[in-house]
């Protein structure tokens, strides 16, 4: 008894994968190295202290001495000059001019500029004999989930899934199409349907070690958690796999070349690179657009993503972003049912 045919396009779809060492670098090689570097570049560490300036004259010793016992700052006499010079430059965030009354020169559009003149207005204060009416404790939040890397990898996953879908499915069939492959296909009794679907379900097969090796790799090395369900990371993953594919299929159901099909995905791509929440909130751009951002694609997906695996969400919990992500691929898919070519 013969398989069916789409078991064939599958395996068809997966072994044109599997030969193509630079499609295995970036769908698995790469997310893990980019995880790497920026988990580096990003990692957890005391803060440096903030360096100030002094201005030198009457009185300035004595604002040295009391500045230099607060650990989070780093404090110099400077002449006039040189401490107008420096802030003006950045190197430093503050400048203390000491006297009868204490003058603070200062960045109000720097954070650390901020920061800096609180600090050192209250070292100062204490210095001359202010007592703190009431006694305070602190206590540092070092709870995982709030650190960048936990921020970071559900997006690089979202981002990854996107561009498998949409480069690894594109690529393929325009150039299927440019070599004269897919007109072979019109004489075979295969359905467009059942083509586009083995494209799909294709796409899955190689999903899972995409998954487990980005995810396997942030746990490893970085201790990323994942509190929520496997099954529900598992179906929101299916879903955005599915999705972006769809949204391929459509990217690729007309043009001819690579130069052709490269553009449009870039097209499509480049707004959710860079409004989706990858590697920065997307709450950072304003008010008046968050609508329409909520409504891409790889957002609701990365919405999803984090919050399964940061906040430990189940399925139903993200049902809305799941929807969105599914109203995107299955629209797109019945768009390249309708557009496709074969030649």
């Amino acid at each position: 008894m013969s398989a069916h045919p789409l078991l064939h396009l599958t395996r068809v779809k997966f072994l044109e994968f599997v030969r193509e060492p630079e499609a295995i670098f970036w769908v698995l090689v790469f997310p893990i190295l980019l995880s790497l570097a920026l988990g580096i570049a990003f990692r957890a560490r005391t803060p440096d202290p903030i360096a100030i300036a002094v201005q030198a004259g009457p009185g300035a010793d004595e604002a040295l001495g009391a500045l230099s016992s607060d650990g989070a700052l780093r404090a110099k006499i400077l002449t006039e000059a040189e401490a107008r010079e420096s802030l003006r430059t950045g190197r430093v965030a503050l400048v203390v001019v000491p006297g009868v009354t204490l003058t603070y020169w200062f960045d109000p559009a720097r954070d650390e500029s901020r920061v800096a003149r609180l600090a050192a207005d209250a070292d100062l204060q204490r210095a001359a004999g202010r007592s703190d009416p009431r006694a305070v404790q602190t206590h540092e939040m070092k709870e995982k989930g709030s650190r960048y890397i936990d921020f970071l990898v559900p997006g690089l996953l979202g981002m990854n899934l996107m561009g498998t879908g949409m480069w690894g499915i594109g690529f393929s069939i325009v150039t299927a199409r440019s070599r004269g492959l897919l007109k072979r296909l019109v004489a075979t009794p295969m359905r467009k349907r059942d083509y586009l679907i083995g494209q799909m379900l294709g796409r899955l097969v190689f999903l899972f070690p995409e998954v487990v090796l980005l995810l396997g790799f942030a746990h490893l090395a970085f201790d990323v958690p994942l509190r929520g369900s496997l099954l529900a990371l598992g179906a929101v993953t299916v879903a955005g796999a599915l999705a972006f594919t769809g949204i391929g299929l459509l990217v690729a159901a007309r043009p001819r070349t690579i130069e052709g099909v490269s553009g449009l995905m870039n097209f499509v791509m480049l707004p959710m690179w860079i409004f989706s929440g990858v590697f920065f909130s997307p709450s950072r751009f304003p008010d008046a657009i968050q609508p329409a951002i909520a409504l891409l694609p790889l957002t609701a997906l990365n919405d999803a993503i984090r919050s399964v695996m940061i906040d430990g969400a189940p399925l139903l919990a993200v049902a809305r972003p799941v929807a969105i992500v599914a109203g995107w691929g299955l629209a797109a898919f019945l768009l390249a049912l309708r557009l496709f070519r074969w030649k």
